[in-house]
């Protein structure tokens, strides 16, 4: 893998699509992690494609060798400075990734979702909001406001574990008080009990989400 550079991604869907769904992984997965739950939104979205990339760096949080385990950026420091400058390290990256789908499948900005989840969360907040252009919105699981959003608002989605030991709940009333006061359109919900997952009723939402925004 050239470092810098999404080169591995996972498709589903039409060759000749309407509209983009693209599904950002967290830390230390991989983009075969997302591209499962895309059967359970299929029949609802038949003329859109999935498209869910691995990450652009190899993972330096877990074992050498350990194999398919990437980041966008690094969280061994945590320190919000840090973590918002890794965001912004990898920003350029999905937004050349981005940019590049929507040429390859010919659909304007306003037909592409980012879907995260943890770390992937996070950069579809940052990036969704900054993009050249206003996308059709942002659905994400259990991530983090990593720091001030961009001038495009667009929809955005939150869902998150009460149990969540990866990223604290309160991640998600940061995020949710943040973007409800810069004016952004958003919805969704806690759940009590869940943890740093994703479970059927969030893949519910999601998929009413998506169509909300995309048909």
């Amino acid at each position: 893998m050239i470092e810098g550079q999404i080169d591995n991604i996972y498709e589903q869907g039409p060759g000749d699509p309407d509209s983009l769904v693209i599904l950002l992984h967290g830390l230390g997965s991989n983009g075969q992690d997302l591209i499962s739950l895309v059967p359970f939104w299929v029949n609802a979205l038949p003329n859109t494609i999935f498209i869910s990339p691995d990450a652009p760096f190899v993972c330096d949080m877990v074992p050498p060798g350990y194999p398919n385990s990437y980041q966008w950026f690094s969280l061994q420091d945590r320190d919000p400075d840090k973590v918002l400058a890794g965001v912004k390290a990898a920003a350029p990256i999905l937004e050349a990734f981005i940019a590049q789908q929507i040429e390859k499948y010919n659909v304007k900005a306003g037909k592409v979702a980012l879907v995260g989840f943890s770390q992937g969360t996070m950069m579809s907040l940052y990036t969704g909001t900054h993009y050249k252009a206003p996308l059709a919105g942002i659905m994400g699981f259990s991530g983090a406001l990593a720091g001030p959003p961009g001038s495009n608002k667009i929809p955005v989605r939150l869902v998150h574990g009460e149990a969540d030991d990866v990223v604290p709940v309160a991640a998600y009333t940061h995020a949710r008080e943040v973007l409800e006061r810069e004016g952004f359109e958003i919805s969704g919900y806690t759940t009590p009990n869940l943890p740093h997952s994703i479970d059927e009723t969030g893949i519910k939402s999601a998929e009413e989400f998506l169509k909300t925004v995309l048909l």
